[in-house]
């Protein structure tokens, strides 16, 4: 094949009597609702957050409460942050999160990734620096179950040799 291919129709061309299929990747559209918002579900451990955003002044809202009121820890409330400050979209869109299940912790990783999730469905152009920071992966770590015979999951009972 010498032929130099640079078009759609060249590349036709050249595919006229073989049975080659070449499929195009479609750029990926928004995902928009009829209120201009975005949703996503996000998990983390055994809490699942439903997360809508839209534009707005970048106002957070969990549970009916503002983002400081319901993560009242610095740290938890810099997890939440992190996805529009990677994005570089900080203060320009409302989010609006029910969570449950799971402790605090596993809340704000939930929110993190609904969040995540929903930004890149609401501008897919983000998608590349949010895979990359590895926020549109959900985090499978659970707690370990425990096991017949053991303390914990993996503790035993103290050995007594009498």
């Amino acid at each position: 094949m010498a032929e130099e291919i640079k078009t759609l129709e060249d590349l036709n061309e050249v595919a006229e009597g073989t049975e080659a299929v070449v499929e195009i990747a479609a750029p990926r559209e928004p995902v928009r609702d009829d209120l201009g918002r975005s949703y996503a579900t996000g998990k983390r451990k055994d809490a699942v957050a439903r997360v809508w955003i839209k534009p707005g002044s970048g106002k957070v809202t969990v549970n009916g409460k503002d983002m400081d009121k319901y993560f009242a820890r610095p740290v938890l409330q810099l997890i939440v942050r992190q996805p529009e400050q990677i994005a570089g979209v900080e203060g320009e869109f409302d989010v609006v999160a029910t969570v449950k299940g799971g402790g605090l912790s596993g809340q704000a990783g939930a929110v993190k990734h609904g969040i995540s999730k929903a930004l890149q469905l609401y501008e897919p152009s983000l998608r590349g620096a949010l895979k990359a920071a590895g926020f549109l992966t959900r985090d499978s770590r659970v707690v370990e179950r425990k096991k017949y015979g053991k303390a914990k999951a993996r503790k035993s009972f103290q050995f007594s040799k009498r």
